[in-house]
């Protein structure tokens, strides 16, 4: 039996939630100690090795991992040769081009023909700025990017914000957008059939998870007359699910499953409704 070896994010922002998402999907690790490089799930399908974000498609490129989660940005600016197999739709980012508040310059096309840049995308940026025709002398830094044009390193920064708060804080602004990013799952080439079938078991796993944090699972006692009414606003999945009550003619109990932000809204109408009973329950995975 091979075993799926999975490359994750020792720590930063994705660390934490993509060790989540693993164990909420199943998977069953062992406890993680705060230096173990390697844990195992007790069913011994799946590996797990901790990495810094940056060198996971390395790693996956060069078969030390199957399967890694990472950002999109990481694995534009690696250039490495691994297939993108899942966007998990969180850990959304931008990656800016900025300059200091006081300069005139308005959009990357304002920018002088040859300038200073400090980024931790040297790969990306070089790209960038050669397809617009201006000459960037780059300066790859790996931390403190917002703060280089202040102490005279660079005129430009290029660098990830999820709200830009970071980049106002050090009085810069953002002239240029590049791309945008979030956490995505990524696969060497060439994986055998065996571990290709334990990969698509995990994205099955994975998406139903990702898929039932947006839900709530709802049911309520309400008049049979009413039903009619309660499906133009609860479709569910397609239609809610109803089940007769023991000793009552009158009112049926329907399941149904809802968006989370309108759960509010459609309790609200079942209770007009004449519903009552009302359960809210979380949703742990949904297979559609």
């Amino acid at each position: 039996m091979e075993i799926l070896k999975l490359a994750v994010p020792n720590k930063g922002r994705l660390s934490e939630r993509i060790y989540d998402l693993l164990n909420r999907a199943g998977l069953n690790f062992q406890t993680k100690g705060e230096r173990v490089l390697q844990v195992n799930t007790k069913d011994g399908n799946y590996s797990v090795i901790f990495l810094r974000t940056q060198d996971i498609p390395n790693f996956i490129e060069k078969g030390v991992a199957d399967i890694g989660f990472t950002g999109f940005d990481i694995v534009t600016e690696s250039e490495t040769n691994v297939d993108k197999i899942m966007d998990l739709d969180f850990g959304n980012c931008e990656m800016v081009v900025a300059v200091k508040e006081e300069d005139e310059y308005q959009t990357v096309n304002d920018l002088p023909e040859k300038f200073k840049v400090a980024t931790s995308f040297p790969n990306i940026t070089k790209k960038y700025f050669e397809k617009i025709g201006k000459i960037a002398e780059i300066t790859e830094v790996t931390g403190a990017t917002e703060i280089t044009p202040r102490l005279g390193l660079s005129d430009v920064v290029v660098d990830i914000t999820s709200s830009g708060a970071t980049l106002k804080s050090n009085k810069l602004k953002i002239i240029g957008n590049i791309l945008k990013s979030s956490a995505v799952v990524i696969a060497r080439k060439n994986l055998s059939d065996e571990l290709k079938e334990k990969s698509k078991v995990l994205l099955m796993a994975l998406q139903s998870v990702l898929d039932a944090e947006e839900k709530k699972y709802l049911m309520a006692h309400v008049p049979k007359k009413s039903l009619e009414r309660v499906k133009e606003f609860l479709p569910g999945l397609s239609s809610p699910t109803v089940t007769q009550l023991l000793d009552d003619t009158e009112n049926v109990v329907i399941h149904v499953v809802v968006d989370k932000d309108k759960i509010y809204d459609s309790i609200y109408k079942l209770k007009q409704l004449g519903g009552k009973g009302i359960l809210i329950m979380t949703v742990d995975q949904m297979v559609r």
